[in-house]
This record gives C-alpha cells, sequence and structure tokens, in this order.
C-alpha cells in the first residue's frame, strides 16, 4: 500500500504546484486592477512637493512655456523729461493720479527657448490701449496752420474737466525669465523688451455745466506720431502683477509741439 502511496506521490506535488500558481496569478491579476479617480490633475500635481520628487520621477517640464501678456491692465500716466522751449507755459502738466490707462490685451503667442525645461522664452501678441491725459481744467489743446501744438483756454464754469485721449494698438516683444516657487505653477516672473504702437485715434475732450452737462470733443492728430515704440517691463507672482512703460519716441513729431517722454506704470487686474 505504501508502495502505491510513493508511486502517486510525485503526481500530486506536480498537482498542488499548479493550483497554488494559477491562484497566485488569479490574486495578482486582482490587484493590479486600475481604478479610474475622477479629480483634475492639475489639482493633484499643486499637492506634491517638488523638492521631495527624486530627479528621475515626475517631468514637469513637459508643458509648454507660457508667457504672462493676456489680461486687462490699469496704469497711470506721466511725462519725463519735459521741455517746453518757445512756450509761454507748461500747459501739459497733467495729474498723474487722474491721468489713467486701460490695456486690453487678449492675443499672446510664447516660445519656449529650452528642450528640456519651460522657464525662459519670448512673448509677443496684440492689445488695444486707451490713454487719458488729465490737463489743467482750463486748458486744452489745438493745432494752427503751422500743425504747431499750442495752448487753448476756455472758461466754461469752475467744474470743467480737460484731457487729451490717445487710443493704440500695441504688440510687445518680450524675453521672460520664470522661476517655479513652491510648485510648478506658481511662477514668480520678470519679463522685458520692446514693443511697438500704432495710433488709431485721439481726441482732446472738455466737461463743463450749463443748464446741463456738457461735453467738448475735438477729434484731431494733434501732430502726435502714429508709429512709436518704447520699452517695457513686467514682472509679478500668482495674483500681484505689475509693469512699467518707457516711450523711446517723443510724444509730438520733433518741432511741432513741447518735447515730452511719455511714462506708464500699473498693475494686472486681471490676467486671460
Amino acid at each position: 500500500m505504501l508502495q502505491k502511496t510513493d508511486k502517486y506521490l510525485p503526481v500530486l506535488l506536480i498537482a498542488i504546484v499548479v493550483f497554488l500558481q494559477s491562484f497566485s496569478l488569479a490574486s495578482a491579476q486582482e490587484t493590479d486592477t486600475i481604478i479610474p479617480i475622477n479629480e483634475n490633475p492639475e489639482k493633484i500635481l499643486r499637492k506634491i512637493d517638488i523638492g521631495g520628487v527624486p530627479i528621475q520621477g515626475f517631468n514637469f517640464w513637459r508643458d509648454k512655456f507660457a508667457g504672462h501678456w493676456a489680461g486687462f491692465d490699469f496704469g497711470f500716466n506721466a511725462f519725463l523729461n519735459a521741455d517746453y522751449s518757445g512756450y509761454d507755459s507748461e500747459f501739459l502738466k497733467n495729474s498723474i493720479l487722474r491721468s489713467n490707462s486701460y490695456y486690453i490685451n487678449v492675443i499672446q503667442k510664447s516660445f519656449g527657448l529650452q528642450r528640456n525645461l519651460n522657464t525662459f522664452g519670448l512673448v509677443t501678441g496684440l492689445g488695444i490701449n486707451f490713454k487719458n491725459y488729465r490737463l489743467d481744467k482750463n486748458t486744452t489743446i489745438e493745432r494752427n496752420i503751422y500743425d504747431v501744438v499750442v495752448p487753448k483756454y476756455l472758461y466754461f464754469d469752475d467744474n470743467q474737466k480737460s484731457k487729451l485721449s490717445i487710443i493704440s494698438l500695441s504688440m510687445p516683444l518680450l524675453a521672460e525669465f520664470q522661476i517655479p516657487i513652491n510648485h510648478y505653477r506658481n511662477r514668480l516672473y520678470i519679463s522685458a523688451g520692446m514693443y511697438f504702437e500704432y495710433r488709431l485715434a485721439s481726441n482732446t475732450k472738455i466737461k463743463y455745466r450749463k443748464e446741463h452737462k456738457e461735453k467738448l470733443k475735438v477729434p484731431d492728430h494733434y501732430s502726435l506720431h502714429d508709429f512709436k515704440y518704447g520699452l517695457m517691463i513686467r514682472t509679478g507672482y500668482r495674483w500681484f502683477n505689475i509693469f512699467a512703460t518707457y516711450e523711446i519716441t517723443p510724444l509730438f513729431i520733433d518741432g511741432k509741439g513741447p518735447v515730452l517722454t511719455p511714462f506708464s506704470f500699473g498693475f494686472t487686474v486681471l490676467q486671460f
């Protein structure tokens, strides 16, 4: 009897081994089941600390370089390097806090300049800006027969307001450098370069009251440059973003008005 048992022992051992392998394979298949997670992957990445991820781990730099231009900016305007030679008064001396700019930057194009990273590149785009220069309440400007800009004084009432408005199309060309902080989406950035503008329209406007509110609006080119260019710098982190511009082109055509260099600074209200 013992001999018969010994005869079937190898067969029994083989059957046990085959059974255990089949059971292990079935358990592995159940363990490897993939369960989808209905959550935004960007939110998951934001919770990951870059400092704790090994170099061979996640590749955060597969995203394309994205600059900072598109959005709505609000600014303040001033004139630098004023030269009123040939004039009796500084008639374009403006109130900076009430001389405001509105920038609507609607088109943006970014070009990354790195192969394995996305923290440096070029930024360009297209936008429209509205610049207002608040003048002395009784002062406006006009062109004489020689196209020279001269002051004009009007007295309608004690509460009248006067300003010069310019609408321009703007295109920047900026080099931008970014520094990720805490996680790859939060970046401190700084960009600098040139911008180019084309004047679309300009006018003076005086508001005053007699029996009711009145406006005296006079559209004209006022010997302003149609094409102009300047320097721009922008910097920010998350919701805090500021900028400054310095026009290399003077406000008026040479010899047609006082020499004034427009300068603007402000902040971003909304990013697109």
